[in-house]
């Protein structure tokens, strides 16, 4: 069983990183829609340190931008509140009025008056009121406080972009020409393809892959729309790993239905026999607390005695006020599961 955290600000101390791989964690996501890979090597070189002092080998795990619609960048977060009207305005737009959202002008040529949009896994829901050019107005009808770079999806529609990005290319040329990645400590282990559609889509990261030189590099496919789980049977032997990503794929499919697919997906991982990875809110309360939820470890440990290869934590590492307690209970919640299960295969085989 592998772990993974994800790097960010919260755990950007050789400390806490050091006590996260001796507790068991086995490699980090960078989430390069957040940080590009040159701009991150300081926090690579200090979790190679880490990991050093902590006397276990690590993976790196780059996540790419992929064919995903994003929110912009802009500087402090922005507290929408029911009811309150926005606009929405293309990326380059300037001067960026107060409280308007920067977003992707592919996203503008495909909204119409009465659409809604979903906002950070859907945390926060938009109904678009009226379109410009480069310019919408939207109602808020579920509000919270929106962050930077949050994803951003049509309710009900899809809207297809590349599958990589210019920064994904750039990303993978320099992952591919960096000497620390050839080290023994560093290990550029996979990267994690988004929204992944159809096997061009895959195909294309993998001769981008092999073009930088990151033949041994292997690719992970994250299914986290309607269109990759409806592909999902045709995708399986181009891909090495599956990534079943619950934040986007939640969304997409709608929460109720989450769990079936989330099976689903599984029951043809094992069928096929390829690894899979559960990510997405395994711990998201422990953000805020030091102590999960109860459904939370039951999450995590069903997860384990289905048959995940791996698992992931992302906001509790990156942003969360516990990283190190996030990953010690992701770790031994894991375990626990994990004895039971191989328990369990042993009494099957005495049968």
């Amino acid at each position: 069983m592998k772990y993974y955290g994800t790097l960010g600000s919260a755990c950007a101390d050789q400390g806490i990183l050091e006590r996260m791989f001796a507790c068991g964690m086995t490699g980090l996501r960078l989430n390069t829609s957040h940080s590009s890979l040159a701009s991150a090597m300081d926090w690579i070189l200090m979790a190679d340190r880490a990991a050093s002092a902590a006397g276990c080998d690590w993976q790196l795990l780059i996540d790419l931008v992929g064919p995903e619609l994003r929110i912009g960048r802009f500087e402090a977060p922005l507290s929408l509140t029911e009811g309150q009207e926005i606009l929405l305005r293309a990326f380059g737009q300037s001067p960026l009025l107060s409280g308007a959202v920067p977003v992707p002008a592919e996203l503008l040529q495909h909204l119409t008056p009465g659409q809604f949009l979903l906002l950070d896994d859907g945390k926060i829901r938009l109904k678009v009121m009226a379109c410009k050019r480069d310019q919408v107005t939207a109602q808020v009808i579920r509000g919270g406080l929106l962050l930077p770079s949050k994803s951003l999806t049509i309710e009900g529609r899809e809207v297809h972009l590349p599958a990589l990005t210019a920064e994904d290319l750039e990303n993978i040329r320099f992952a591919g020409s960096m000497q620390g990645l050839k080290g023994a400590g560093i290990r550029l282990a996979a990267v994690m393809q988004p929204f992944v559609r159809s096997r061009a889509d895959l195909l294309a990261v993998r001769q981008a892959l092999d073009s930088a030189g990151l033949k041994d590099t292997l690719v992970m496919a994250k299914i986290e729309s309607r269109e990759g789980v409806r592909a999902f049977k045709k995708l399986l032997p181009a891909m090495d790993y599956v990534v079943i990503a619950r934040g986007d794929l939640g969304t997409s499919v709608g929460l109720t239905k989450l769990p079936s697919v989330q099976r689903y997906l599984e029951t043809l991982c094992h069928r096929e026999g390829r690894p899979y990875m559960i990510v997405t809110q395994l711990l998201d309360s422990m953000t805020r607390s030091p102590v999960p939820t109860r459904a939370e470890v039951s999450d995590i440990a069903h997860a384990v005695y289905d048959g995940a290869d791996s698992l992931m934590l992302t906001g509790e590492t990156a942003v969360g006020a516990y990283p190190e307690q996030a990953m010690r209970c992701l770790v031994e919640t894991a375990g626990e599961a994990l004895s039971f299960r191989r328990l369990g295969e042993r009494m099957l085989t005495d049968i």
